[in-house]
């Protein structure tokens, strides 16, 4: 299993990036995405659900960022938009098969790619 995550890179406040996380080895429940910036817990950000397609997010994201997933493609999209400084972090993605409530804990992951930076600049 491997997961490879891509995307990230630096962009004035207020700007857009788009996160891939192609995934490999077998499908998964649920992909996630997760992010820590220096000094902080890792966070949740968002997730999608393989049955029914549905999508979760973190609080501190919603109405920004924009969360999507090709089965047939095994990868997961995260479209962040009206970017901020305090979303400057490392952003993982994940893999598992956790239960619904518990999507958006990292614990319940068992497979992580290697992260991808994410810095915004104001």
């Amino acid at each position: 299993v491997q997961l490879q995550a891509s995307g990230g890179g630096l962009v004035q406040a207020g700007g857009s990036l788009k996160l891939t996380c192609a995934a490999s080895g077998r499908t998964f429940r649920s992909i996630a995405w997760f992010r820590q910036a220096p000094g902080k817990e890792r966070e949740f950000v968002a997730a999608v659900v393989k049955d029914g397609g549905r999508k979760f997010y973190g609080d501190s994201i919603k109405g920004r960022f924009t969360v999507s997933r090709d089965n047939a493609k095994n990868t997961l999209y995260l479209e962040m938009n009206t970017l901020k400084p305090e979303d400057t972090a490392v952003y993982s993605c994940a893999a598992g098969d956790p239960i619904i409530s518990a999507v958006s804990a990292f614990e319940v992951y068992r497979y992580w790619g290697q992260g991808t930076q994410v810095t915004v600049s104001s």
